[in-house]
């Protein structure tokens, strides 16, 4: 049974679930769709082309869904999608995308957005992602699975952070940090890997050894960071964690990488 509040206003073109509840002052547009589940607590705004996902709980004065900050937008139909059972904090700001990024802003399931966290246009957040207070994410920034951001940290546009990385609290973010490394500073630095993460998560701990022992290769190596992940490539054996880190790295991409303090 969905749940209505006297004041809420939602417009008849929304497509809503089963079991939602909308409460008091929230406004809901025409293009909306809330999934089965869907929990807006009170003055929260929904506009755009916005699909949120079941079991999502929204809470008071977040904006979700208007035109993006890009002064290239046109007013063209693109998309902001959420995931699954995410949890959305107070005062949160999330745009849709542009056409030049490719239409998309996509967030996944059971993440945590707390307040006052900013999503742009064109992001791609996995799942299980963490934005503490007042975390920012410029346009066309990549968060991988399990990533954590740190409060008042922000993210420089077109930025990837790979799964599994710990961003810590009032840092800057303006290159690549690889899988299940730990970037602290302003502007930030490699401080190491998440091991933290990775031992919660209960990664195999004869591949954490070998990732420790990659992570030293990769920045204290002969040859430039590119030939360094291309060996490792060829010696990783069945370790997934070197993989996802020597993959990320020799992916394409539009920034430099965050590397520790005085490595080549």
């Amino acid at each position: 049974m969905t749940t209505l509040h006297s004041t809420a206003v939602v417009d008849p073109g929304a497509t809503i679930g089963a079991g939602v509840e909308i409460g008091p002052f929230c406004v809901v547009g025409p293009n909306v769709t809330l999934g089965d589940g869907v929990v807006l607590t009170s003055h929260v705004v929904v506009e755009g082309h916005t699909d949120i996902g079941p079991g999502t709980r929204i809470f008071p004065f977040a904006s979700i869904g208007h035109a993006p900050q890009d002064l290239k937008f046109g007013g063209e139909v693109t998309r902001l999608v959420i995931g699954a059972k995410t949890v959305i904090r107070e005062h949160v700001t999330m745009n849709p995308g542009t056409a030049g990024g490719g239409g998309l802003t996509e967030i996944g399931d059971n993440c945590l957005i707390m307040v006052g966290a900013h999503v742009a246009h064109d992001c791609r957040v996995g799942n299980n992602v963490i934005l503490v207070n007042n975390a920012t994410l410029g346009g066309h920034v990549v968060i991988g699975d399990h990533v954590i951001v740190g409060g008042l940290t922000a993210v420089h546009q077109f930025v990837r952070i790979g799964k599994h990385a710990m961003i810590g609290g009032m840092s800057g973010i303006e290159t690549d940090v690889i899988p299940y490394g730990s970037a602290i500073g302003n502007r930030a630095y490699l401080g190491g890997l998440n091991l933290v993460g990775l031992r919660r998560r209960n990664m195999p701990r004869e591949d954490i050894h070998g990732l420790r022992a990659a992570y030293k290769a990769l920045f204290e190596g002969e040859g430039t960071l590119s030939e360094r992940a291309a060996t490792l490539r060829e010696t990783a054996g069945d370790n997934t964690l070197i993989r996802d880190v020597v993959d990320f790295i020799l992916a394409d991409s539009d920034r430099n990488f965050c590397t520790p303090r005085g490595a080549r």
